[in-house]
């Protein structure tokens, strides 16, 4: 097993750090390994719509801020990832008292990735997955402060 380079997961972690939505929605991270992130999320009644199930926008923003970190572990230094394009697959309704967003690196880039986002809802009924979704981003370098 070869050890994580500490740079690589303070550079990820501070992606989620500096997100203010990310945080208000309670969404934490799993794990950070070159070409892969996982995030977690403890399902709340805020995260819900009107039938009870998690409501689609928070199962959106957890896979597409899960690829945009996968695709971080990637980036060149000096570069940040912005998503251009997010395709989402609903496929079943989300129950359950916790999310696990699992984002995969298909093909990452000089100046676009490739991320795929799964989701899954863990309850009474085990982990099922509730969401695939599929994320182009693009590298950019950073904004100066």
């Amino acid at each position: 097993m070869t050890t994580i380079d500490p740079d690589l997961v303070k550079r990820v972690q501070a992606i989620f750090d500096r997100a203010p939505f990310i945080a208000e929605l309670g969404v934490t991270v799993d794990e950070i390994q070159p070409g892969r992130c996982s995030t977690a999320l403890a399902v709340a009644p805020r995260h819900t719509q009107q039938n009870g199930f998690v409501h689609a926008g928070v199962i959106a923003t957890l896979a597409d801020h899960t690829a945009g970190a996968c695709a971080g572990t990637l980036a060149a230094p000096g570069h940040e990832v912005l998503t251009s394009t997010l395709t989402l697959h609903l496929l079943r309704p989300a129950l359950g008292e916790r999310l696990i967003c699992r984002a995969t690196a298909l093909r990452p880039g000089r100046t676009l990735s490739i991320v795929e986002s799964e989701v899954f809802a863990l309850g009474g009924r085990g982990e099922q997955l509730v969401a695939k979704a599929t994320v182009t981003l693009a590298l950019v370098r950073d904004a100066p402060a």
